[in-house]
């Protein structure tokens, strides 16, 4: 496979917040339109990429990771400081101190401020950060600012990918371009061998506020089976117990209600064949990826998770390891080649075992 860090790195350079996820659909459109047939995009906004069966197609699946990000979204005006909300869940406890563009009439360049705590009582000095202390400081004056950002426009990390020790990356939306990255590897893969199953490599929206791309993509295409690839809890302090996986150990398997029994059984066995490190993702209940939409979209969808481990989830430095993004790749191609004509059939009699 090939190095897929510097197209990760542009990734998460770029911005593309939920609902406004245009600048960074191009660049993986960009990237997914020699390895794919046909490319389009929904009416909301999702890339579509179709692979076509070798011949003539024996099912379909849907491959969806979501590429939007978390970010913030202007609310109000404060002696020359913007005041925001948050677009999708942030960790404001990390907010001060961050570098932020604010998409206006032109870029601007800010930082995320909190007032000076000699200046706040001791009550509020005890109160950890949330996002009515946070302010966004651009360095203009009141009459500058108002003159070039309004209510309601767009507030996204700023800080650049770095490459760490130990084959990590860190940076701001990882969570989901990690996945999407782990997509494209799935669909290089998938250049040099045959498959008896069309394949629908989808970039969802807004995954973080709505599930609105999953939920009308798979209402589009109407797949027989789907993955969603997302991240999941990396292990690190105070992140320790049956919810979080280590770094670089491999890739996790959802079990739960909202994930296909057949489906986990099969990508078991398949990762154990191709000696692919994973490990079994406990989720009784909802996943909280796409796949809570995609479950249940027409007359219902077997879906199942594959996540990628990743630390400090929804805030600017979040890291994960490039040999998980690559084990996710492999698993998602060596399981598109192993679907053949015996697939539904064979899931339908393991639902009446």
């Amino acid at each position: 496979m090939e190095n897929i860090a510097p197209f990760l790195k542009q990734l998460i350079s770029l911005p593309g917040l939920s609902g406004f996820e245009t600048p960074v659909m191009e660049a993986i459109a960009a990237r997914w339109r020699p390895l794919v047939d046909e490319l389009s995009v929904s009416k909301i906004g999702s890339l579509h990429g179709h692979k076509r069966a070798s011949g003539q197609p024996k099912g379909s699946i849907l491959l969806a990771a979501h590429m939007d990000a978390i970010g913030l979204m202007v609310s109000g005006f404060s002696e020359g400081l913007l005041r925001v909300t948050e677009l999708g869940g942030v960790d404001a406890r990390i907010l001060p101190g961050q570098m932020v563009t604010v998409h206006g009439k032109r870029s601007l360049s800010g930082v995320a401020t909190l007032q000076h705590d000699r200046l706040l009582n001791e009550n509020h000095k005890k109160l950890a950060p949330d996002l009515k202390r946070v302010f966004i400081d651009t360095g203009l004056s009141e009459s500058e600012i108002r003159e070039l950002v309004k209510v309601g426009d767009l507030v996204s990390f700023a800080n650049p990918p770095v490459e760490m020790n130990g084959g990590y990356i860190c940076g701001h939306s990882l969570d989901n371009r990690a996945s999407v990255a782990a997509l494209t590897l799935c669909l290089e893969a998938l250049q040099t061998t045959t498959h008896e199953w069309d394949v629908w490599a989808v970039a969802t929206v807004q995954e973080e506020v709505t599930l609105g791309g999953a939920l009308t993509s798979a209402y589009q295409i109407q797949p027989d089976l789907a993955i969603a690839i997302d991240v999941t809890f990396g292990r690190g302090p105070g992140a320790g117990d049956y919810r979080s996986f280590p770094l670089g150990k491999g890739v996790t398997i959802a079990v739960g209600s909202n994930v296909h029994p057949y489906l986990e059984k099969q990508l078991n066995k398949l990762a154990d064949d191709e000696k692919i490190p994973h490990a079994t993702e406990v989720l009784p209940e909802s996943t909280g990826t796409d796949a809570i939409a995609l479950q249940v979209v027409r007359a219902g969808i077997p879906c199942e998770v594959i996540g990628v481990p990743l630390r400090y989830m929804h805030t600017p430095v979040e890291m994960v390891s490039l040999a998980d993004i690559e084990y996710a790749g492999r698993l998602l191609a060596k399981f598109v080649t192993s679907l053949d004509e015996n697939t539904m059939d064979s899931l339908r009699k393991e639902m009446l075992a």
